[in-house]
């Protein structure tokens, strides 16, 4: 039988280990459907520093998450085995050596079929936990939370950085160009060439105004279709959230969901074969009282609700 989160019953809540959700960590385990990984790595980021330090923020944020889901009536780590797998060693002056670094962790931890929820980070890391993902499951369809498209070309002549990772997976063949759209895109572009280049790599778009245009379930109706059958990334930049819900993050827009809504989202992703996900761009500097924090810890707790509910219906 799985183990579970620390009893908080026997040890408070702000006791106890800082692991995720207060889990085991990885190396307590003999295996692990699902490994936590924490990606402190932030050199890629073009605005605000700091995600380095969201894995951290997130596990702190995460200790009052409870073991029961009553939407989906599943108990999450009782259904699988999810285990912390701590914070990988990344170099913080070398992109392209921190995207090997973390390529490598990911292949070694789904070596035998863990599947990784990696909290990040800033979004640099979603190309080489791709990489990984496309290596065993081929090209894969993505469903990609975030104000911004995350499809452009370089910055200062650097190819590979937060806001380039989907442009590079698309190039290098990861993704299915049939089943991949953005979720939660709004402010301003560089110009309307954005929109056009971004298409061109496969990617459709559902604009944040659709939540308030067309509704929730209509929205829910849209990503179910476009995602269809097979494999899915999952990939969620904390500032799809609105400021007012996600303060903490580099390159916050006005104009965003709210966590309701977020949460709502995540959980229609129920009999989507998730194969990867990861939670990014947190950055406690600029957080206040654990708001951003709780939300992604929340969002972490979503994904891992619909690992378990999937692996409930196989």
């Amino acid at each position: 039988m799985p183990i579970g989160p620390t009893d908080a019953g026997a040890v408070p809540r702000f006791a106890g280990p800082a692991t995720f959700a207060r889990l085991p960590r990885l190396d307590e385990v003999d295996r692990a459907d699902v490994a936590v990984l924490g990606l402190p790595f932030d050199s890629g980021v073009s605005y605000r520093p700091g995600a380095r330090f969201g894995p951290a923020h997130v596990r702190a944020s995460s200790k009052l998450l409870r073991p029961y889901h009553p939407p989906l009536q599943v108990s999450p780590f009782a259904a699988q085995q999810v285990a912390d797998a701590g914070d990988l060693g990344i170099n913080p002056f070398d992109i392209a050596e921190a995207v090997s670094t973390v390529e490598a962790a990911a292949d070694r931890l789904r070596a035998d079929g863990t599947t990784l929820l990696a909290l990040g980070g800033d979004h640099t890391v979603a190309l080489p936990l791709l990489r990984s993902v496309a290596r065993t499951h081929g090209p894969v369809g993505v469903v990609h939370f975030d104000a911004h498209l995350d499809t452009w070309d370089t910055y200062f002549g650097a190819d590979i950085t937060h806001g380039t990772p989907f442009r590079n997976a698309a190039e290098e063949g990861l993704l299915d160009p049939r089943r991949c759209l953005h979720v939660g895109i709004r402010g301003p572009l560089y110009s309307e060439q954005d929109l056009t280049n971004d298409e061109v790599l496969g990617f459709q778009v559902i604009h944040t105004d659709a939540f308030q245009t067309e509704g929730l379930p209509a929205v829910v109706e849209r990503m179910r279709r476009r995602l269809g059958t097979g494999p899915v990334y999952v990939s969620v930049d904390i500032d799809v959230l609105d400021p007012a819900h996600a303060p903490g993050t580099g390159t916050p827009e006005a104009g965003g969901l709210t966590s309701r809504e977020l949460l709502h989202v995540l959980r229609a992703l129920v009999g989507v074969d998730v194969v990867g996900a990861d939670v990014v761009e947190v950055a406690p500097a600029y957080d206040h009282a654990e708001i951003t924090g709780i939300a992604a810890a929340h969002v972490a707790y979503e994904l891992l609700s619909v690992l378990a509910t999937n692996r409930a219906k196989d």
